[in-house]
């Protein structure tokens, strides 16, 4: 488990126990490591540079984004594919490059629920799949189905212009029955999209995210919910609020999907209006930075160092310096509120910007992760006396999910291939203090 961020100083962490008179690591440590699950429709995104004639003749409507048949979307992908079309193919998905980002940043496992093609020919969409994916993510609680997942084509046409053709396959029949309870249970945090509501005909997958969940609630395992498109909460958002009131403990939205669901256009309000749904918020707003808010105790709040910040709510980063709790541990709750503007100003180019939100939420679970980690493995810590949900503060966590996303901006792919620099010439020290 790498640390969380990057500081001068470390409090106990990475765990060393020493012999109090030899000051000599002891043999005997064995350090348990916690790893968080979380659930997906697995999908390719395949790029290829094409003729204007193929969009005729598989009836696709040049510039527009469309569905199409699985048997259309094999024969469209088998074209492609013999006639060295296809320009890239990588790994997609919201919460698979979650899961991605966040190995690669702990250095450490995560579990990865969903479907994959049973049957995998080297090179294909399938195997591209796995190869993009961190060897630190468990795959093997993909249920094996006969067909095809997820694909989305990008269909180049010699004027530049984008057409989208998207093919669900059986990304969407993972079954209750093929989730373990045990796996939940022992897991730090249950990460999931909205999109598993997105399920029609024998699709079994919102059946099966209704399970996990129901074992996350039981067992008392957070359950983190990033939000898919804003589009998806307008259609019931009232339904939105309900379920993540009863269900959610993290939320994580960016700034339009958070005015569909609680009505603020100001993220700021957004972040407090989702407290009364959620213990801890997330809320990316583009060139404005991101925000994050969430509950402390009276005991053991914090007052900042920096300037008191103006916004729709005065003076709100005042306590960010605190831990955020569960709501639910806190005897006198008080809302605590950060918030940190892009990165050096955001990348001089910005080459992708989709993924940035999954990286902001990487951060923030391996930040949850470190936290599980340090408590298990030296309980006695004066750091577990404040019984937080996170190893850092809020302001803390704001830089980290901050400089994760940066990173993803300025890459061509929504998933990191490194982790972040041991040492950055171009940030100061101060950054992380």
């Amino acid at each position: 488990m790498r640390f969380p961020g990057r500081r001068k100083h470390k409090h106990y962490f990475p765990v060393d126990k020493k012999d109090p008179l030899t000051k000599k690591l002891t043999t005997d440590v064995e350090l348990k490591h916690p790893y968080v699950v979380g659930m997906d429709q697995t999908i390719v995104d395949i790029e290829a540079h094409v003729p204007e004639s193929l969009l005729a003749e598989f009836k696709l409507t040049k510039g527009l984004s469309q569905l199409v048949p699985s048997e259309i979307a094999e024969a469209l992908y088998q074209y492609i594919d013999d006639n060295n079309l296809i320009v890239d193919q990588h790994a997609g998905g919201t919460i698979g490059n979650t899961m991605h980002n966040y190995s690669v940043l702990a250095d450490d496992r995560s579990v990865l629920y969903g479907v994959m093609s049973q049957n995998i020919k080297v090179g294909n969409y399938a195997y591209q799949y796995l190869c993009n994916t961190s060897s630190k993510v468990d795959l093997q609680h993909l249920q094996p189905v006969d067909g095809a997942i997820g694909r989305a084509f990008t269909l180049i046409t010699e004027d530049g212009e984008r057409t989208f053709a998207i093919d669900s396959g059986k990304m969407n029949r993972l079954t209750p029955d093929f989730i373990d309870e045990e796996l939940i249970k022992n897991s730090c945090a249950f990460v999931i999209s909205a999109y598993f509501t997105r399920c029609s005909g024998e699709d079994t997958l919102d059946k099966a995210a209704l399970k996990a969940i129901e074992y996350a609630n039981k067992h008392k395992v957070p359950v983190v919910l990033t939000l898919g498109t804003r589009f998806m909460i307008d259609e019931k958002p009232q339904w939105w609020r309900d379920f993540i009131k009863q269900h959610v403990q993290v939320l994580a939205m960016n700034e339009e999907e958070a005015e569909a669901l609680v009505g603020h256009s100001d993220p700021l309000l957004a972040a407090e209006a989702a407290l009364d749904l959620a213990d801890l918020v997330l809320c990316t707003a583009g060139p404005l930075g991101l925000y994050m808010a969430g509950f402390t105790d009276e005991t053991f709040k914090r007052d900042t160092r920096y300037p008191l910040l103006p916004g729709s709510i005065p003076e709100f980063n005042r306590y960010e310096y605190s831990r955020p709790l569960l709501k639910s541990l806190c005897s006198n709750p008080i809302k605590i509120y950060s918030h940190i503007a892009p990165y050096m100003g955001g990348p001089d180019k910005i080459k992708n910007t989709n993924g940035a939100g999954d990286g902001a939420l990487a951060a923030v679970l391996h930040d949850i992760a470190s936290n599980a980690y340090h408590s298990t493995n030296v309980p006695e810590s004066s750091k577990h006396t404040v019984p937080a949900i996170t190893y850092s503060s809020l302001s803390q966590m704001c830089k980290y999910a901050n400089r994760v996303s940066f990173e993803v901006l300025s890459q061509s792919s929504p998933r990191l291939s490194k982790g972040l620099p041991e040492r950055e010439d171009s940030l100061e020290q101060a950054y992380w203090h």
